[in-house]
C-alpha cells in the first residue's frame, strides 16, 4: 500500500514556512521539494515533487586568429587540427595534435585538392583517449566548417572548453602562428587544378595581351598571318 502523506495543522504552517524560507534556491534546484495543499477543515498536506536536474550547456567560443593566439599563450589552450593529412603536411601550427574529422572515401574531387571524404567514426573516441572533457581545445581546419562540426560533436560528448577559428586557417595572416610546412597556413587548402589555375591564367592573359599589341602595331602583318591560318 502507498504511504499516506503526513497531515499538518494550521498551527504548524508558520513553522514549516520558516523552514522553507531558510532553504537556499541553489539547494532546491535539482532536488525534491514540497507542495503545500490546504484542505477543508484547516488541514495542510505535503506532497513531495521531483525537479529535473538543470544542466549547464557549454557554448563553443568562435574567435579570430589574434584571439586564438591569446587563448593558446595565456589560457593554455591545446591546438587540435581536424584537417586531412594532405593539408596538414602542407602547413600546420607548431605543437598541434592532428585527429582527422573526415577520412578519404575515394578519388572524387582530387582535381580540386579536396578528396571526397566521410566522417571519421573514431573521431570522438580518439580525442577522449588523449584529452579529458575539462581540457581547453582550440579546433582548427582550413575553412572553419570541419572544426565547427567537430566542436558540436565534442560538445555533445561533454567537453566544456571548446574554441574554433572563424573561417578557419584560410583567414590567418602569414606570421600569426609559428607554422611548419612548405606553404603558408592560409594556402594549405590549395591543390590540384586550383593550385595551378592562377599560373595558367597568367600565361594565357600574357599571350592575349601580346597578340593585341602585335595587331595594333602591325595590322598588315597580322592580317597576312590570319590569312595563312587554315579555315574549316
Amino acid at each position: 500500500m502507498a504511504e499516506k502523506s503526513p497531515i499538518l495543522s494550521l498551527s504548524h504552517l508558520k513553522v514549516l514556512m520558516r523552514v522553507v524560507e531558510t532553504i537556499q534556491p541553489a539547494h532546491i534546484l535539482g532536488t525534491s521539494s514540497l507542495v503545500l495543499e490546504i484542505h477543508r477543515g484547516g488541514t495542510v498536506t505535503t506532497r513531495p515533487i521531483r525537479r529535473r536536474n538543470l544542466g549547464i550547456k557549454a557554448e563553443v567560443n568562435y574567435v579570430n586568429a589574434e584571439e586564438a593566439k591569446k587563448l593558446i599563450a595565456v589560457e593554455g589552450y591545446a591546438i587540435l587540427d581536424v584537417r586531412d593529412n594532405t593539408q596538414y603536411n602542407r602547413a600546420h601550427i607548431k605543437e598541434c595534435t592532428i585527429i582527422n574529422r573526415q577520412l578519404h572515401n575515394n578519388f572524387s574531387g582530387l582535381f580540386y585538392g579536396l578528396p571526397f571524404t566521410k566522417p571519421n567514426p573514431d573521431f570522438v573516441r580518439s580525442i577522449k583517449s588523449q584529452f579529458s572533457p575539462e581540457s581547453k581545445l582550440l579546433l582548427v581546419c582550413q575553412e572553419g566548417l570541419r572544426s565547427a562540426g567537430a566542436a558540436t560533436k565534442l560538445e555533445e560528448a561533454g567537453f566544456q572548453n571548446i574554441a574554433c577559428i572563424t573561417s578557419g586557417l584560410q583567414s590567418v595572416k602569414p606570421g600569426t602562428f609559428d607554422s611548419v610546412g612548405s606553404t603558408e597556413l592560409q594556402d594549405a587548402g590549395k591543390a590540384g587544378l586550383v593550385q595551378v589555375q592562377g599560373k595558367i591564367s597568367a600565361v594565357v592573359g600574357t599571350v592575349l595581351i601580346c597578340a593585341l599589341i602585335f595587331i595594333t602595331l602591325f595590322p598588315e602583318q597580322a592580317e597576312k598571318i590570319l590569312q595563312m591560318a587554315p579555315t574549316s
